[in-house]
């Protein structure tokens, strides 16, 4: 993989500010209801690149916020917002900005939806006065392995009957919610129905225990609420090895400031898939969101996705070789 990195030279910004108005150019002209964004947006390593050097953290978002459209809060899901905390996020971004979030992991994890109604209504309370400028907040749940619980692993029968329980105590008149699972045998028509029912968004997700699009798109409708909720993830374990290698090596420093893997086959068929649906329905939002473990760099990836969208012509794209 290491003979990819000279592949992105061309693709992506010299190091320097001068990222931030070629991701400036690069996403004009992409449908308003394309929402672009990063899951977080507390790194360190894009000083120089989409933050000024030597810029304080405080300054992060205020930077962030004039050159993406949308950001996934990660923090949320190890705890309850502060209202310091929600009032800086709204005072540091223009009115046009939109925020998803991360719901506590106490309620998704460490509760598994049960006696959550407090917790519920703890976090939305905190997160009310960020409403209007909310895309979704997401549901995040975790692989159950074979090993735990190989009929769980199999069905997912057990979570489809806590979250029936549970879907009707979410404050569904005032946020939208999505939701994402990581095992792909609970993509089943049921749980479809569910979602669809209390118009939660299934999180389509390119995650190595998920189908990609094409797949995912030829079973159930996933389409389960008025809006898309798109998560790049990639594999966090694989990426974490080859960066520490990378810089074992002495071929990288920072850890998420460039590309590493080429993804471009597989955004590209995202793409022509994503294109097809919001023309097929274009009342649909779409709101798509890059990890640094899916290539290396989020903006990076999100820069790709962006050219691939401007230059698609139809169709559905096939990767070199296939």
């Amino acid at each position: 993989m290491g003979e990819q990195q000279d592949l992105f030279a061309q693709l992506l910004p010299k190091p320097g500010l001068r990222d931030v108005e070629k991701l400036q150019t690069v996403q004009q002209g992409l449908p308003h209801q394309l929402y672009l964004g990063t899951t977080s947006w507390t790194y360190e390593d894009w000083h120089g690149l989409i933050y000024p050097l030597n810029c304080s953290p405080k300054t992060y978002l205020e930077h962030y916020a004039h050159l993406f459209r949308t950001v996934e809060i990660d923090s949320t899901w190890y705890r309850v917002p502060t209202s310091n905390s929600v009032q800086n996020w709204l005072a540091r971004t223009p009115d046009r900005f939109r925020f998803a979030a991360k719901v506590p992991r106490v309620i998704t994890h460490e509760k598994g939806m049960v006696d959550c109604r407090d917790d519920i209504a703890e976090f939305t309370a905190a997160m009310a006065p960020l409403q209007p400028r909310t895309s979704a907040l997401l549901m995040q749940f975790g692989y159950v392995a074979r090993g735990s619980d190989a009929r769980e692993h199999e069905t997912g029968d057990d979570f489809l009957r806590r979250l029936e329980a549970f879907l009707p105590e979410l404050p569904t008149d005032q946020f939208r919610f999505a939701l994402e699972v990581r095992n792909a045998r609970w993509l089943r028509p049921a749980l479809m129905d569910l979602l669809r029912t209390h118009g939660i968004a299934l999180a389509l997700t390119s995650y190595y225990t998920m189908p990609e699009i094409g797949p995912l798109l030829q079973g159930p409708d996933p389409i389960t609420a008025d809006f898309l909720y798109i998560r790049f993830l990639g594999d966090r374990k694989k990426m974490d090895e080859y960066i520490a290698q990378l810089q074992q090596k002495g071929s990288k420093q920072k850890a998420w400031d460039g590309l590493v893997w080429d993804r471009r086959p597989q955004l590209a068929h995202w793409v022509g898939h994503l294109k097809n649906l919001l023309e097929q329905r274009p009342q649909l939002q779409a709101h798509v969101f890059f990890n640094n473990h899916y290539a290396g760099y989020a903006p990076g990836s999100l820069s790709i996705f962006s050219r691939l969208w401007k230059g698609h012509r139809g169709g559905v794209p096939t990767p070199p070789g296939q």
